[in-house]
Parts: structure tokens; C-alpha cells; sequence
């Protein structure tokens, strides 16, 4: 992936278009009021903030709001380099999870390709953020993935990925953290319910995982065939 370097942005300008990219990325229908939802900002303020960026020929707006070619260079470099921040952060700094995440914010807007290579290198090549959401532009390869609420009680599996909707989710990276439901871990369904959500077992401990949380982590199930 070549580097996106020209113009420069506003740091705002940039925050929407990774905001739309993520939400693409969740299968999430880009309209004015998830991005409000995602940002937290006003209806208004996100009707203005298109505009420009339609004017700016950074995004096309119709039913949905979409990034146009040049957005999507844009949107890709910014969110490469918070899910390498992310990375550098928790694996070389060791930061919890969520204060990775909103210190990533901040190196996402600053960090120059000099930079970017250089933390590449010293984290050899990552494919994924510590949450595992995809590096663009690195070798990620995505496992055949299921929600956590679609497996079956007795069921056990692998922690995967945590979709970008749960890091802005109040208090959600600290609780996933602290009940080992990180990627790589694996653990198994003991109980479901429309409800209170899913019941698991990972590490030896008990978690149960509202039903929102539940819905959006991908995890990997072992073949039940040979």
C-alpha cells in the first residue's frame, strides 16, 4: 500500500473519513446519524462537516454518504497508522487497551511514513491492531469468522476480533481486557439468552457478554467436521 501524502488534511477531516471507512467495515449503512452516534457530535455538526467534505471531494452523499477515491487513501493511511499506534502502544509501551485507544487518536493525525515504517519494523510486520481488526495494507489474511452470539452452547472457540463499534463503547475495552476476551484466547458458551446475552468461560473465568458486545465480537469455531 502506497502511503497517502497529498494535501494535508485537517485532523477533523481525517476523523470523519476513518469514521465512515470503519463503518463500512462493519457492514453499517454510512448515513448522518451513525456518524453522529460514532463521533458523539450533533446532527447539525455532522451535516456541515459532509458538506465540506463533499466539497473537498473527499466523500459523494445520497442515501448513504461514501468516500470517493481520494477519501479512501485518506481514510485508509489514518486508520494504518491508529491500528499501528494501537499496536506500538500496547506490545512495545505495554498500555492497557484502552488507553492505547485513545492515545492512538491522537498519533493517528502525527505520525509521518518515516515514522510508520520504522514502527513496522520494530513490531515486525503486524497484520492486525491488538484488538484484531486488519492493518490496511499488510498481509492479513481474515479466518472464516461467526458473532460470539451465533455459537452454540458447549460450544468452544477463539477470540478473533473486536470491531471498532466496541472501542467507543463506554467502559467495554476495559471490561474485555480484564476478562480475557482478547484475541487469541480461546474459551466456550455455557449459556445464551436474548436477554442478558451470551455466558462464557475463558481462562478459568466466568463472563457474561451483553448482548450488544456479544453480536459484534468475531470469533473462530473449530471445524465439527474432519
Amino acid at each position: 500500500m502506497a502511503n497517502y501524502q497529498s494535501p494535508v488534511w485537517h485532523p477533523a477531516f481525517e476523523e470523519y473519513c476513518e469514521t465512515i471507512f470503519e463503518l463500512n467495515e462493519e457492514g453499517v449503512d454510512v448515513i448522518q446519524a451513525r456518524i453522529a452516534e460514532r463521533l458523539d457530535v450533533s446532527r447539525p455538526a455532522v451535516s456541515e462537516m459532509v458538506k465540506r467534505l463533499e466539497t473537498s471531494g473527499l466523500v459523494s452523499s445520497g442515501a448513504t454518504i461514501a468516500l470517493t477515491e481520494e477519501g479512501h487513501s485518506l481514510a485508509e493511511t489514518v486508520v494504518r497508522r491508529h491500528r499501528i499506534a494501537e499496536r506500538f502502544l500496547t506490545d512495545i509501551l505495554e498500555l492497557s487497551w484502552a488507553s492505547a485507544h485513545h492515545e492512538a487518536g491522537k498519533w493517528e493525525h502525527v505520525i509521518s511514513a518515516d515514522v510508520e515504517a520504522a514502527m513496522v519494523a520494530k513490531l515486525n510486520d503486524p497484520t492486525t491492531c491488538p484488538h484484531g481488526n486488519p492493518i490496511p495494507g499488510s498481509a492479513y489474511v481474515e479466518p472464516n469468522l461467526v458473532a460470539l452470539d451465533t455459537v452454540e452452547v458447549g460450544q468452544a472457540f477463539t477470540v478473533r476480533r473486536i470491531p471498532e463499534a466496541l472501542e467507543f463503547s463506554p467502559g467495554m475495552l476495559e471490561f474485555l481486557e480484564s476478562h480475557s476476551i482478547t484475541p487469541g484466547f480461546c474459551g466456550t458458551v455455557s449459556g445464551t439468552s436474548p436477554d442478558d446475552g451470551t455466558t462464557i468461560t475463558i481462562d478459568g473465568k466466568p463472563a457474561v457478554v451483553e448482548q450488544f458486545a456479544s453480536a459484534r465480537i468475531l470469533v473462530e469455531v473449530a471445524s465439527t467436521t474432519d
